[in-house]
């Protein structure tokens, strides 16, 4: 088995999905993938937006920095992205995931990677 073929499939056996077959996987090689998976153009209207929200609301992780409701106003924002599909909403929530990350005071804050076997739909 190559190791394209397993990473291929290894999400898709722990969610009992049917394996891919090995000729896509070889067509995926991991290099690839990992440099396909991703927009520049998203990453830096985050770091700019994030430049201009540290003169705003302070550096991210800075001591004595004011406490904000980050998921209250991700779930405002991704609504108005529903709404009105302006994908400066988009932007403002990944902003809002990354720095409640860093900075969060959920009291059972915690990181533990599952497969809590719901997955995005295909759309017709």
């Amino acid at each position: 088995m190559n190791r394209n073929y397993y990473l291929m499939n290894l999400w898709r056996w722990k969610c009992g999905l049917p394996e891919k077959g090995k000729e896509q996987a070889e067509k995926m090689r991991y290099e690839d993938v990992k440099k396909s998976e991703w927009s520049d153009e998203f990453e830096q209207l985050m770091r700019n937006r994030l430049a201009v929200g540290a003169y705003r609301y302070g550096l991210i992780g800075a001591p004595n920095k004011p406490k904000f409701n980050h998921v209250k106003s991700m779930i405002k924002r991704l609504q108005e992205f529903d709404r009105t599909g302006n994908k400066e909403f988009l932007v403002d929530v990944a902003n809002l995931c990354l720095v409640e990350f860093a900075e969060c005071h959920h009291p059972n804050e915690h990181f533990n990677s599952i497969d809590d076997g719901e997955h995005v739909q295909e759309t017709p």
